[in-house]
């Protein structure tokens, strides 16, 4: 299948490791031209110069951006639009909240992720969305977390304001159809990476058991009986964000191998 990306622009946010990082490769790999963040410009630069040598597609640039800021928010978007001139592909994408029950956090931690994993995804897209109205032509993908069908104990943040990303999600879908932007939301379950080790850690500390022990009980809840792999999540949001998905939008997916229950 061409997904029609070649001369498409892709902004991944966070994305020098992990799912983003994942994500970027496989645009990078369609010959999109393919913008990466982070906050780290060590990590970001030896992982933009990753992906060309594996992908031999030298359109891969970077710029360092703290989701949470928007002085630096707003010092990216002035570099995508003059070196660019806007995006045609928006993947939203920030690091997890803190973990915690809520008498564990203060209300220091819940701005924190208000303006971490909902408002910073607010005011990336009322960047792109004019350029994407002009071309008559967007596609914006918010990665969550499979706590937008299913609440996970211990993080409440997240079970919070990735409940409004899935808000955001179908009225930003609803309003903007008519100019053929299409916006949604993809949550990651159990998929191999640091966030997760991060949490099987904690897990493994609070129950007193070894990181092997929390994670067959985990693979064990899983019906394919493992975790997933990035490039697995971010070929299913390859397709979704690209011009080849032309119906699909104001939907909230988890790719989690069948772990959730709920419908």
């Amino acid at each position: 299948m061409n997904l029609n990306l070649t001369d498409k622009i892709v902004l991944v946010t966070a994305s020098s490791k992990g799912l983003g990082k994942a994500i970027a490769l496989e645009f990078a790999k369609e010959g999109a031209t393919v913008l990466l963040s982070s906050r780290n410009e060590d990590t970001l630069s030896q992982t933009v110069g990753e992906i060309k040598e594996l992908t031999n597609n030298p359109n891969v640039y970077h710029k360092t951006c703290d989701m949470s800021s928007s002085v630096e928010l707003s010092a990216l978007f002035k570099w995508v639009n003059a070196e660019f001139g806007g995006v045609d592909v928006l993947i939203n994408n920030t690091g997890g909240p803190t973990a915690g029950g809520f008498k564990d956090l203060a209300d220091e931690e819940w701005m924190a992720a208000f303006e971490k994993n909902l408002l910073s995804y607010i005011r990336t897209t009322r960047a792109v969305l004019p350029y994407m109205q002009a071309n008559d032509f967007g596609r914006i993908i918010n990665i969550a977390s499979s706590s937008t069908k299913e609440v996970i104990d211990g993080l409440i943040l997240s079970n919070t304001f990735r409940a409004g990303m899935v808000g955001l999600t179908k009225s930003l879908a609803r309003e903007y159809a008519k100019n053929n932007i299409l916006v949604n939301t993809i949550g990651p379950g159990r998929i191999a990476t640091d966030r997760v080790a991060e949490l099987d850690q904690m897990a493994a500390d609070r129950q007193g058991l070894s990181i092997e022990d929390v994670i067959k009980t985990s693979q064990n809840l899983i019906p394919i009986g493992r975790y997933g792999k990035p490039e697995e999540f971010a070929k299913v949001v390859l397709f979704i964000a690209s011009p080849a998905n032309t119906y699909m939008t104001g939907q909230s997916l988890i790719i989690d191998g069948g772990m959730l229950k709920a419908l």
